[in-house]
């Protein structure tokens, strides 16, 4: 039985197309349509309801500790109000799952994790749990909404005094108080634009959700579905779990070198990972030069030889063009390399980019 977020009311009076993902009925999309919520976001700002990620709260004098042998990054050294990204691996190096990680304090840190493997990750981290360290799931009692595109700021500065804001990305705020609701906010993103996420208590996300949109409505805010955020994450080349990640694929051939550091203490896999060092297979962008569109898991040929299978494809929008990811050896992986897609039985020309295809 899927649940619902606390916003599900309003996606539902808005005329939200809901469908289930990851254990919620979640908007795919409004009566506006993918590509018109992919442009909002590309050119003036769009809202998304993310209240089903995962948040876990690490608390103790081994919460460092515990966050440093759990996950491939480093969280040595970070400042209160500081977030950071990370792969966090398996014993054979493949990913469980990547996830963020904010800083409290020293003692205190709350971790963010992929709606789809919520259950999954605490599992995992509660068993390897050491130390005077404790995790607590309160994921049932936090809503999160992200604000995304270039107009963001100009919104939240009807509601906010700038001062108030987090003002380096990867960085977030505590008790802010807009309009009497009680928020964290943090800029992260998932669609590579400016933006911002605002977590507050379940109860408040409804009268959240409405100061937002009524502050940007004639800026051209509207609300978003899970359709333009994954259009918008392909395009900025952003990687989602079960698509370019998995519990097979090591963060090094997924591209996600600037978050492992090989250099620190032990983690979970870190010998697994230097074992299959050189890597031999790489994430790759492929730009789609002939007719079609790509999808995932469809095969790459060059010439007769199978070189590989993309993990992510579509249309996007504000490109204009057809584009997809996908794993090939290390010497296929050269930008410029002329490959084939099968596309449903039919050989379409594509050739290898690098990422991300769009950059803010």
């Amino acid at each position: 039985m899927e649940q619902k977020t606390p916003l599900y009311a309003k996606h539902a009076a808005a005329g939200g197309k809901i469908v289930p993902f990851a254990g919620y009925l979640l908007p795919v999309q409004y009566p506006t349509g993918v590509i018109a919520e992919h442009m909002a976001v590309r050119t003036a700002a769009g809202l998304f309801d993310v209240s089903h990620m995962g948040e876990l709260v690490f608390t103790g004098p081994d919460a460092l500790r515990n966050l440093n042998h759990l996950l491939t990054n480093d969280f040595t050294g970070m400042y209160d109000g500081q977030v950071r990204y990370s792969p966090m691996c398996n014993d054979q190096g493949g990913c469980v799952d990547d996830l963020i990680v904010y800083k409290v304090h020293d003692t205190a840190y709350l971790v963010v994790v992929n709606a789809a493997n919520k259950d999954k990750d605490a599992g995992w981290m509660r068993e390897h749990l050491f130390g005077a360290c404790e995790m607590e799931d309160i994921s049932g009692r936090v809503a999160q909404v992200a604000l995304q595109g270039p107009k963001s700021k100009q919104i939240l500065l009807r509601l906010l005094d700038e001062s108030v804001l987090p003002q380096k990305y990867y960085s977030f705020v505590r008790d802010v108080d807009l309009r009497g609701i009680r928020c964290l906010i943090s800029r992260t993103g998932y669609t590579g634009e400016f933006g911002y996420e605002l977590y507050c208590v379940s109860a408040d996300a409804e009268g959240l959700w409405d100061l937002l949109l009524e502050a940007g409505a004639d800026l051209g805010l509207i609300p978003c579905g899970l359709g333009a955020r994954d259009t918008l994450r392909l395009e900025a080349a952003m990687p989602l779990y079960g698509h370019e990640l998995n519990d097979v694929i090591t963060p090094l051939e997924a591209g996600l070198d600037f978050a492992v550091k090989m250099g620190k203490e032990d983690f979970i896999g870190k010998n697994a990972i230097a074992a299959r060092l050189p890597v031999r297979q790489t994430r790759v962008g492929l730009e789609i030069t002939g007719r079609g569109i790509a999808r995932e898991h469809q095969d790459i040929y060059i010439g007769d030889r199978l070189a590989g299978q993309t993990t992510s494809g579509t249309h996007c929008p504000f490109l204009g063009k057809a584009v997809a990811m996908a794993y090939l050896s290390s010497a296929d992986a050269v930008p410029g390399t002329r490959v084939e897609v099968d596309v449903r039985g039919r050989r379409v020309a594509a050739q290898v980019v690098e990422l991300p295809f769009y950059k803010r």
